[in-house]
């Protein structure tokens, strides 16, 4: 363990030998945070002699806790028990397993994931008669999930139209996915707080047994995750969590800034380390990013530093146009490779994914490999989602959703009418479709749809069963039997894109007899859980040079790095709901992925939504150095837009209605619960 310390900075090593109490660690880009979190873990255990199963680690991504789980391991002695260190939403997952019935529900319930989600948003909104859109329907359900806003809570509090309508459909979505036993994404936070929450007992011994507690990417919490953490640590104050409020990028979807910014308040007697050395980029890409950042007024002071000191200068490229700018980045890019640069060794990052064409275009025609890293994730592909579809029902005979999808894939002539008939019945019944199904006789079925149809049904349940029987024995061979029984195949590969299709089922198949061959003893429901908390941010991207948004290259390091459409709107985003100071973290997050070597361009004209525009040059380019101009606005941001979910000490929860400079503050108009007032930003705390 000495010789590990001694490969630690001074920093490093402090954050690693503080063991009890709370302890924030602010590891600015490249800092090493990941061999700082993984030392600490052996160190517990090692040298402070703690049991591994004492400790619970979390981060946000599988891929991240997979090379966190690797790096931990070659450090921890070979001798002890692994500890636990998963994501958030495993961790969710894991302990449902074992404590849903605490919630008088069953422990086989399914994971739905955001197509399954949108599915039943849709078909509750059509029978509320609802006009809404379904993914702000989708969204406003997670933020109600993660801001712990149960549907009552949810109706009680709506104040215009479409936050009415939201909320009841979210009162319809939650008593449809209970009474199924499904659990979408959301619920692998909130139904744990829940049971927590409402059990000291179960709460005091979940806290015995995880005495110590390590959070990675801090900065992305929400406010749920924050609650959570709270209820662990109930029994005692051992945390460390490791992070950069300067790259705090996910607010869109509930990550809460200032988790990170208030960790003294919420875990009182903190203690706070800064590593501020980093160690993949050179001196001259870390100067532009300081220079940025530090035009952000929220944020806890770093500053810094390059352990690589100097390097190449950081380029930018003024262009005509997009055609021009991106045939430029190809052609570099393309004597790059030629000179020996690994494909996966360069990258090309945007703001906003309308800029993506004329690189692809670009790329094209020079024969580059590349690959639109934020394309379809292979999951919602909709032949594999089929597969997963039968797969589920296999496994829970009540997901009516699942069974809907595949009851007529491939063809077996069950049209609408057909399938209105059999909800009726199962209405009837108060069954799922498929138990209301098993429990007519054949004769009630033909009178039901008919002689023909019936039978088709019948074939299908009876292959069902058969499939369901042969998973619970062995699911050696299990692939073979299910593509011979219902031939999937068939319903796509006499399209004209059916190739394609029948090899990403190919690859399915494949993946799935992997997942058999290296644990026999594995079952259905782990295969399915596990791919619904599959991240394609956790995907192998291969021998080609990734095109990405800065969203996506969040985590990731590159020896090039190409950073295109510096105008603004383009990058920093303008207009209601935009957040200049998150904008900044992107650029800094952009501009810290570069090891070596770093080209920024920005254009003078763009073709943008059916018409050209003349560009005007970013603020950030004389934010971070790169330009002189006086003339570039040093505004600050109000961290509060309009549909914002606040707390006020006094009032409560509500809804920011309006937003108005005043002063050094911003004037909020905020609905609480149907009274309006007015209350300056300082006062108050977003959800």
């Amino acid at each position: 363990m000495k010789h590990i310390l001694d490969t630690l900075n001074p920093n490093q090593r402090k954050a690693v030998e503080h063991i009890d109490g709370s302890l924030v660690v602010l590891a600015v880009a490249g800092s090493g945070k990941t061999k700082t979190i993984t030392t600490r873990l052996a160190y517990i255990i090692n040298k402070c002699g703690v049991d591994p199963q004492n400790i619970l680690t979390l981060t946000f991504t599988n891929k991240a806790a997979s090379q966190m789980r690797k790096r931990a391991l070659k450090l921890i002695n070979q001798e002890c028990s692994i500890p636990l260190l998963c994501t958030f939403h495993k961790f969710g997952l894991l302990f449902l397993k074992k404590n849903i019935i605490e919630l008088d529900r069953a422990k086989d319930f399914i994971i739905i994931d955001s197509d399954d989600k949108y599915r039943l948003i849709k078909s509750i909104a059509k029978k509320l008669k609802i006009d809404i859109d379904i993914h702000f329907v989708s969204n406003e359900i997670a933020k109600y999930k993660n801001s712990l806003f149960l549907p009552e809570e949810a109706v009680r509090r709506a104040e215009l139209k479409e936050y009415k309508e939201t909320a009841l459909i979210y009162v319809e979505y939650q008593k449809i996915i209970t009474k199924d036993n499904l659990v979408d994404f959301d619920d692998l936070l909130l139904l744990p707080y829940l049971i927590l929450s409402n059990n000291k007992e179960l709460r005091d011994e979940i806290s015995h047994k995880y005495q110590y507690i390590m959070v990675d990417e801090y900065q992305d919490t929400n406010e749920l995750q924050l609650k959570l953490l709270q209820l662990l640590l109930s029994k005692h104050n051992n945390i460390c969590v490791v992070g950069d409020d300067d790259q705090s990028i996910y607010s869109w979807r509930g990550a809460n800034i200032r988790n990170i910014l208030e960790f003294n308040q919420s875990f009182n007697g903190a203690e706070t380390i800064r590593l501020e050395t980093n160690y993949r980029s050179t001196k001259q890409i870390i100067d532009i990013a300081n220079s940025l950042i530090e035009h952000n007024s929220t944020r806890l002071t770093k500053t810094m530093s390059s352990h690589k000191g100097d390097g190449a200068s950081v380029k930018l490229e003024s262009y005509i146009d997009e055609t021009h700018e991106a045939k430029a980045v190809a052609k570099e890019i393309k004597e790059l490779v030629k000179s020996g640069v690994k494909h996966q060794n360069i990258a090309v990052l945007y703001r906003v994914h309308a800029l993506s064409r004329s690189i692809e275009d670009a790329f094209t025609k020079e024969s580059l490999q590349f690959k639109l890293v934020d394309g379809m994730p292979f999951y919602e592909r909709s032949e594999v989602k089929d597969i997963i579809s039968y797969l589920r029902v296999l496994s829970n005979p009540y997901d009516d959703f699942s069974f809907m999808r595949i009851v007529n894939k491939p063809k077996r002539g069950i049209g609408k009418a057909t399938i209105e008939k059999l909800k009726k019945e199962a209405v009837k019944q108060k069954l799922s479709i498929y138990k209301s199904i098993e429990n007519l006789s054949r004769e009630e079925l033909n009178i039901l749809v008919g002689k023909k149809v019936s039978g088709s049904i019948l074939k299908l349940i009876k292959n069902i069963k058969l499939l369901k029987s042969r998973s619970k024995v062995s699911l050696d061979g299990f692939i073979d039997l299910f593509e011979e029984k219902i031939n999937l195949k068939s319903l796509y590969e006499n399209l004209s894109d059916g190739m394609d299709r029948v090899s990403n089922m190919n690859e399915f198949y494949g993946y799935f007899n992997e997942k058999v061959k290296y644990n026999p003893e594995i079952k259905l429901e782990e295969i399915l859980n596990d791919i619904a908390l599959y991240s394609e941010q956790d995907k192998d991207q291969g021998n080609i040079v990734p095109i990405m948004s800065i969203h996506a290259s969040k985590g990731l390091e590159f020896d090039y790095v190409f950073i295109i459409g510096l105008e603004e709107g383009f990058f920093p985003l303008l207009g209601e709901g935009c957040n200049i100071e998150e904008e900044r973290r992107l650029g800094y997050v952009a501009i810290t992925r570069a090891r070596e070597h770093l080209t920024i361009s920005y254009v003078e004209s763009r073709f943008y939504k059916g018409r050209r525009k003349v560009m005007e040059k970013s603020r950030f380019l004389g934010e971070s150095g790169l330009i002189k101009s006086a003339s570039l606005k040093h505004t600050k941001s109000s961290p509060y837009k309009k549909g914002d979910l606040i707390k006020h000490k006094k009032f409560g929860m509500g809804r920011v209605q309006a937003v108005n400079k005043a002063g050094k503050d911003y004037n909020l108009l905020i609905n609480f619960g149907g009274e309006k007032k007015n209350i300056l930003s300082s006062f108050v705390k977003p959800i």
